[in-house]
């Protein structure tokens, strides 16, 4: 199955809409962290400001649930945690160009056919087929292998199982990942599967528990620490396969945020939250496929800072697909009205999910 972009259509700001709206207003923050009072809010659409009489700007990063900032002219979509005193912040909570702002809510229309007005099975269930999913993502990642930037953001059910882990793990060396989202737990339970062929004490492909197995997460994280990091870990020759270990044969980066849970934990984990958040977001920003699987919290968390849209090297907009895998019907949908094509949701077991993945795209 080929593969193409879908085409951005940009608004037509010929429009008496457009050619008679007021310019955004910016009004400066009270002080540091706090916004002014009636401050626009950022959704994960497109959204364009007049900061001129005729002159509509697109912010470059985006992300929902933020604040935009004008420096002088150049827009900028902020947290408003990182609000400093001062800070001139577009007021205003109108969406349709009547104070200056313009929400683009389809950004990438729907080609004429697909839909009706009456449909069976239109939201995902155990009874959905996925046939024609699995082989349009395909295509989808052997394009972003060569023209994207594909993010996984995972729990750690994808290394409990022999087959999974060594899918992963060949998706990491072929490149078809170039940035992971997870927390302790996943690099945790690789590393346990690569000193004792377990995951909380349970062999990975006969499923059968060891002795003492309980104690193999705990040891792992100890063999860790005490070489001082997961990749003094590699190189002194404790950490063999894997998938952490794959990761580090390529350079790829990761970000292993923190729990409130975790054992540990890792020395790369990030204990405060927000710099988890800030460490994430660093690699969203870049992503054009983010690809989450079996992790309802992470899923959320991602999908709250990645926008529907972005920009490619030759600076055309172009959508960033989101894939939600899960086995609950509920996680999965808690997305699927993201608003726009580049949402995506497939229900299955995540395990299964990968071994299919890596056997389709013939690795």
């Amino acid at each position: 199955m080929s593969f193409s972009l879908p085409r951005y259509q940009e608004p037509d700001f010929s429009l008496p809409t457009f050619k008679n709206a007021p310019c955004a207003r910016f009004e400066p923050a009270p002080c540091d962290g706090v916004a002014p009072d009636d401050f626009h809010a950022t959704s994960i659409f497109p959204e364009y400001f007049q900061t001129n009489q005729g002159q509509w700007s697109l912010p470059v990063c985006s992300r929902m649930d933020c604040v935009v900032v004008n420096h002088d002219g150049a827009l900028s979509v902020v947290e408003p945690r990182r609000l400093r005193q001062g800070d001139m912040v577009c007021v205003g909570r109108h969406e349709n160009g009547e104070d200056g702002i313009y929400v683009h809510s389809e950004p990438f229309p729907v080609p004429p056919g697909s839909t009706a007005q009456f449909a069976f099975r239109t939201r995902m269930t155990r009874e959905s087929s996925f046939s024609i999913d699995y082989d349009e993502l395909y295509s989808l990642l052997r394009h972003e292998r060569k023209h994207g930037s594909i993010v996984w953001v995972m729990g750690p059910a994808v290394v409990f199982d022999h087959d999974s882990r060594e899918a992963l793990e060949h998706l990491v060396r072929e490149g078809f990942v170039d940035a992971l989202l997870a927390g302790n737990a996943l690099a945790t339970h690789d590393i346990e599967a690569s000193l004792y062929r377990t995951a909380l004490g349970q062999e990975i492909y006969t499923k059968q528990s060891s002795p003492h197995g309980h104690y193999h997460h705990l040891d792992a994280l100890n063999v860790v620490r005490k070489a001082g990091s997961i990749k003094a870990a590699i190189d002194n020759g404790s950490i063999t396969n894997g998938v952490m270990n794959a990761l580090h044969d390529k350079g790829i980066p990761f970000v292993l945020a923190g729990s409130i849970r975790d054992d540990g934990p890792l020395p790369e984990v990030y204990a405060d939250c927000y710099a988890a958040q800030d460490a994430m977001r660093n690699i969203v920003q870049k992503a054009t496929t983010v690809m989450a699987l079996a992790t309802q919290l992470h899923t959320i968390a991602v999908g709250n800072m990645t926008p529907s849209y972005t920009f490619t090297k030759e600076g055309q907009i172009r959508p960033v697909f989101f894939y939600s895998v899960d086995m609950s019907e509920f996680v999965i949908n808690k997305l699927a009205n993201r608003g726009s094509l580049s949402a995506r949701s497939i229900l299955t077991n995540v395990q299964d999910f990968l071994v299919t993945t890596a056997r389709g795209l013939g690795i």
